[in-house]
């Protein structure tokens, strides 16, 4: 439902003592962008080494061991861009959420993130047998991987120019 500029949802999250918070302090707003670029260094290393692996660079690297090493730093850090950018969403909401780019961005999550689910769910369990011989369909999910998660920083930095 539409209120007065945009969704009720985001009025709501705008007008809340969090968005409030995030526009009329003088630290909080620059801490969590920090924090959000911080935490896109370490997710955008992480998973993007990690599909080229999946892809087949650094071959002399056990794939199953490299997973086991950049996962958690991906989740960890993956999660901390969504509490910092919420907390950044939650200053602007409406108009950031009238943007195209944000919407854009926000699609291109959820695709990420379903690509990850499935890719989990088909190939984790045979990761060992990569070092063999990679299938072609998990090395064409690994390179969708790496062009959305590449695309969902690239929505990120142009959201101030749209």
């Amino acid at each position: 439902m539409e209120h007065g500029g945009g969704p009720a949802w985001a009025a709501w999250l705008e007008a809340s003592p969090l968005g409030a918070a995030m526009r009329e302090s003088a630290l909080l707003y620059p801490l969590a962008n920090i924090t959000h670029v911080l935490a896109l260094i370490f997710f955008a290393g992480s998973i993007l080494l990690l599909d080229l692996r999946l892809i087949g660079f650094a071959r002399a690297l056990p794939i199953a061991a490299t997973a086991r090493v950049l996962s958690p730093i991906m989740i960890v850090a993956f999660l901390f861009m969504v509490a910092s950018g919420t907390l950044l969403f939650s200053a602007d909401t409406r108009p950031l959420w009238s943007n195209p780019v944000v919407k854009v961005k926000a699609a291109l999550i959820a695709a990420g993130l379903v690509n990850a689910g499935l890719f989990r769910l088909l190939w984790n369990r045979r990761l060992g047998d990569w070092d063999r011989r990679a299938p072609v369909a998990g090395r064409v999910q690994a390179a969708l991987s790496f062009g959305i998660w590449i695309s969902v920083a690239l929505c990120g930095r142009f959201i101030g120019y749209f």
